[in-house]
């Protein structure tokens, strides 16, 4: 079997922008799905971990210049591709976020199109499954939760609203949730400064978000924090102890991945009992390898459309494991991302929890998809049994998106 064609496509996905701490800067939702074809009608696809923030159109066209790289190899042999991808293209080597989103794409198209030529789940031919079904928790609640945005309410502010979305996520039997409670400031237009020593004001609002969660979920429910490296190591120890009381699962990128260090430093001084989580911003196994070996995180996240593919990631999770370290495969993408880390999580067993982005409720982008099953039910994702990744765009979809084809 040979590769004849890759289909590099950004996806039409209307619904709202995507908007980071201080409000600066916006940009649409924007996946971008590569799909691969091959010479016995047999294709794949895949996802550069690209679709928020800024960058898609560079992973656009990295993923065109790579894909130059394959035409003509043969698509069951994914290691020999991977380490061209890396190491023959002069900045896969590199490194970075866009040359390894490329890699992450296509190698995921490979695992796709491996499991549709022996007409199994990508989970067999890693190993087969570890875990039957998946805990998972509702992700990134500030931006509110449902099957659409909300135009009234599109991010939450007060501690009572964070209350009402974390009612309505326990009654869809979730038994845990993930939100930032310093992504912004409780009053418009008021400067909000996260870093450096914190005043009282800033700690009261974010502690007080929290716990109305934990007043309105309970004591049972699990809480998870993400920061998104809106911190520094002095604002993050500190948030950190004014948290410990509300009991929190983890504590999730409390510093910026630029410096391994950072996290060590965070997990000296934090409280014993808060479990720190990190990782959607760092790429392959060498970057890891620092954040592993002096085990300054509890649970390891990668996100397999960035930190090299399926190759990669299942590599990173086995190293976690030997370090006693949990893995929870970073989830912020279409629904082709979503069915990715599923056929990982099932296998590796250090399998901790799955994230389900709140992006991943939405109609508009569900309705992008074949398949619309990978959403949990009572808390539990169960996973695809058809071959390959299960998933895939629906046909009218691509139709609609912007496609560049290497032949």
């Amino acid at each position: 079997m040979k590769i004849t064609s890759i289909d590099v496509m950004k996806i039409p996905s209307p619904d709202v922008s995507f908007s980071g701490n201080g409000g600066g800067s916006t940009e649409d939702w924007s996946p971008i799905i590569v799909r691969i074809n091959t010479d016995e009608g047999i294709t794949g696809f895949g996802e550069a971990g690209l679709a928020y923030g800024k960058g898609w159109r560079a992973g656009f066209g990295m993923v065109q210049d790579f894909a130059h790289v394959i035409i003509g190899e043969d698509p069951m042999n994914i290691e020999k591709i991977w380490d061209k991808l890396q190491r023959t293209t002069y900045w896969g080597i590199a490194g970075g976020v866009i040359p390894n989103a490329a890699i992450s794409a296509i190698d995921i198209a490979l695992w796709d199109i491996k499991g549709k030529y022996y007409q199994t789940p990508v989970y067999q031919l890693l190993g087969g499954k570890t875990n039957n079904h998946l805990r998972a928790y509702a992700s990134q609640l500030q931006y509110n939760w449902g099957t659409s945005p909300d135009p009234q309410l599109p991010k939450l502010s007060a501690p009572e609203e964070y209350a009402d979305v974390a009612r309505k996520v326990k009654a869809e039997g979730f038994t845990a949730l993930k939100f930032d409670p310093i992504m912004w400031g409780d009053r418009a237009q008021q400067s909000w400064n996260t870093k450096g020593p914190l005043n009282h004001h800033t700690i009261k609002v974010a502690y007080n978000r929290i716990a109305a969660v934990r007043k309105a979920v309970g004591p049972d429910f699990d809480i998870i924090i993400d920061m998104h490296a809106n911190t520094d190591t002095t604002s993050a120890i500190e948030y950190a102890h004014a948290f410990a009381p509300l009991n929190i699962l983890y504590y999730e990128e409390p510093v910026d991945p630029m410096n391994p260090d950072f996290y060590k430093i965070v997990r000296d001084k934090m409280p014993a009992q808060m479990a720190i989580a990190g990782g959607e911003r760092t790429f392959t196994r060498w970057g890891f390898r620092q954040m592993l070996e002096d085990r300054s995180i509890d649970i390891v996240q990668p996100d397999l459309t960035l930190a090299g593919g399926i190759t990669e990631t299942k590599k990173i999770c086995d190293m976690a494991y030997t370090y006693d370290i949990n893995a929870q495969v970073h989830v912020c993408g279409s629904p082709i991302a979503i069915a990715v880390a599923l056929q990982v999580e099932a296998v590796i067993p250090n399998f901790y929890i799955h994230e389900v982005y709140q992006r991943a409720m939405y109609t508009k982008d569900r309705n992008a998809a074949m398949y619309d099953d990978l959403i949990p039910q009572n808390g539990y994702v169960e996973i695809p049994d058809r071959p390959g990744i299960g998933q895939e765009l629906k046909p009218e979809v691509i139709k609609q998106s912007l496609i560049e084809t290497i032949d």
